[in-house]
């Protein structure tokens, strides 16, 4: 820890209780993190080949979401002294003196264990297993290990953002295969050129928390062109579902539409190096990489749950 950060733990935890409303705490659960680790879960129980009752379903992707809020607690806990040096994060809960570490460790710690076990009781022990593995992945892993160590923290942690569709499977199951490991592998391939877009506009931020993301390592004009490939192999990837068949027409549509405009997007920033230009070339491929991935899963719902599914001849599998 920085000694800024030791003088404000030190302060902190000699305080009776902090000052954090409900607000706060929920903050610490990263919610915008969470809808999509829900969204990506549900995808992968949609389309698991097999059925599930509507309220075991419901307490499993609940139990899910919690999880995912408590490694974003967690890790928020542990991160809490490099967000403090950090514009984009200093006025978080934890760095900006609302909620004290030790409520947001014991907060996170609650949360972790009451998911896994609610998610044992009401599906199955190996997607609660596998819950487990990924709050342990994103906490211990990546947050304290890979985060702070080698400029690949993106792409090697990212697997636990990847998992969330093998959970589902496994809830459906009780096994997870081909379908949920091609969601993985999606999500995996996409959370590189996602990150790194952002890591190119916040690179100050990350150097004065001595961070080793890809631009301070290796610099801007590198991690433009790991952006490009992944994105190159990513897009052929997301096509997938609709070549094995779990993905309709409108699925293979949008994810070729949208997957040429990811690549386009990264090829931009590849293009413009200099100035506001490229802040704003970045800005837009991160933000386009949201909508990207919520749509493909959007499209995999409503085929799969609503009966949309305009089915396509079986090209793998």
């Amino acid at each position: 820890m920085s000694a800024a950060f030791d003088r404000f733990v030190s302060r902190t935890d000699g305080a009776i209780s902090s000052t954090g409303e409900a607000r706060d705490f929920f903050a610490l659960l990263k919610p915008r993190v969470m809808f999509l680790v829900v969204v990506t879960a549900l995808g992968g129980m949609v389309t698991a080949p097999g059925t599930i009752h509507p309220v075991i379903g419901f307490a499993s992707l609940l139990a899910i979401a919690v999880g995912a809020g408590a490694s974003g607690c967690l890790n928020m806990w542990y991160d809490a002294d490099i967000d403090a040096l950090m514009v984009r994060t200093a006025k978080r809960p934890i760095p900006a003196g609302r909620i004290l570490p030790s409520e947001a460790l014991a907060f996170g710690l609650t949360l972790s264990v009451g998911s896994v076990i609610v998610l044992g009781l009401v599906a199955n022990l190996l997607s609660a297993a596998m819950l487990a593995f990924t709050i342990f992945f994103y906490a211990v892993v990546y947050s304290m290990w890979l985060k702070r160590s080698t400029p690949q923290n993106i792409v090697i942690g990212g697997a636990a953002g990847a998992f969330p569709p093998m959970i589902g499977e496994a809830v459906v199951t009780g096994d997870f295969g081909l379908h949920s490991i091609v969601l993985f592998a999606i999500i995996f391939l996409w959370t590189p050129p996602h990150f790194w877009a952002l890591a190119l506009v916040k690179s100050g931020d990350y150097a004065r928390a001595g961070i080793p993301m890809l631009p301070n390592v290796a610099g801007p004009a590198a991690t433009r062109r790991q952006i490009v490939a992944y994105s190159l192999v990513m897009a052929p990837v997301a096509v997938l579902p609709a070549l094995i068949g779990f993905g309709g027409l409108a699925y293979l549509i949008v994810s070729v539409v949208t997957g040429l405009a990811m690549i386009a997007l990264a090829f931009r920033v590849l293009r413009v190096t200099e100035g506001e230009a490229a802040h704003k070339a970045a800005y837009a491929l991160f933000g386009f990489s949201i909508l990207y991935l919520f749509l493909l899963f959007a499209v995999l719902l409503a085929e799969n749950s609503l009966g949309l599914m305009w089915a396509l001849p079986k090209v793998l599998g």
